[in-house]
C-alpha cells in the first residue's frame, strides 16, 4: 500500500472521529428518542387496547341488557360507554337503546338517549331525523321543523311533512310529501308509504311509466 494511500486512510478515520465526537451526543439523543417512542407508543396501544376491551364488557352488558328487555341495566351500561374513550360502541348501544325505549313506549327516554349522542357527518343527520320523529310523535312538531332545518334529503321532508301535517297544515305538508317524492328513487321501499301519505294530505300520484 501506498505512503498516500496510508495518509489519507488516516485523514479519513481522524475525520470520522473528530466527526463523532462533535455529533455523537446528538446522534446518541436521536437513539434515546426513537427508542422512547417506540416505547411509548407500544404503552399506547397497550393502554388503547385495555380501554376498548373494557368498553367491549360494557358494550355486551348493553345488549344482554336490551335481549333481556332490562332497559334501566342497558342504559347505565350505555352511559358507561359514553364516559369511556371508544365513541363506536357507546354510539351503537345508544342507538339500540334508543330503538328499545321507542318500542317500549317510553318516547321521552328515548330523546334523552338520541340527544346524547354526539356524531359527526351522516351518521349525525340519521340521528338528528330519529330525534325529529320522536319530537313530532311527542307533540313537538315545532322543535322538529327546527331541528330538520334546510335539509333537502327525501327522509327529513318526509319528516319535516309530518311535522307540518301534526299541526294542521295539510297543504304545506303535501308540498313537502311531494319534494320527498321527487328526490326518491323509484325502486325505494319507503315510496309507497310516502305515496299514500300524499294523497292523504289531498294530493295525486302519477302512475310510473310502463317500459316498453
Amino acid at each position: 500500500m501506498a505512503i498516500d494511500d496510508l495518509l489519507d486512510e488516516h485523514e479519513q478515520s481522524e475525520r470520522v472521529r473528530s466527526w463523532l465526537r462533535k455529533n455523537g451526543a446528538s446522534i446518541l439523543g436521536g437513539v434515546v428518542i426513537a427508542i422512547g417512542a417506540i416505547a411509548g407508543w407500544q404503552w399506547y396501544q397497550k393502554d388503547q387496547g385495555g380501554k376498548l376491551a373494557s368498553a367491549n364488557v360494557e358494550y355486551q352488558k348493553a345488549l344482554v341488557g336490551l335481549q333481556q328487555n332490562k332497559l334501566d341495566d342497558a342504559a347505565k351500561a350505555v352511559k358507561a360507554l359514553e364516559a369511556g374513550p371508544s365513541s363506536i360502541y357507546g354510539d351503537l348501544a345508544a342507538l339500540q337503546l334508543a330503538k328499545a325505549q321507542v318500542d317500549a313506549g317510553k318516547n321521552e327516554e328515548a330523546l334523552a338517549t338520541l340527544r346524547a349522542v354526539k356524531v359527526e357527518g351522516d351518521l349525525q343527520r340519521v340521528v338528528d331525523q330519529r330525534v325529529a320523529r320522536l319530537l313530532v310523535a311527542t307533540g313537538k312538531s315545532d322543535e322538529a321543523i327546527k331541528l330538520l332545518g334546510s335539509a333537502t334529503d327525501s327522509s327529513s321532508l318526509e319528516i319535516h311533512g309530518d311535522a307540518l301535517l301534526a299541526q294542521g297544515k295539510r297543504d304545506d305538508a303535501r308540498a313537502q310529501y311531494e319534494k320527498a317524492l321527487k328526490s326518491l328513487d323509484v325502486a325505494a321501499p319507503q315510496r309507497r308509504l310516502l305515496e299514500t301519505k300524499v294523497m292523504d294530505a289531498g294530493g295525486t300520484v302519477a302512475a310510473p311509466a310502463e317500459s316498453v
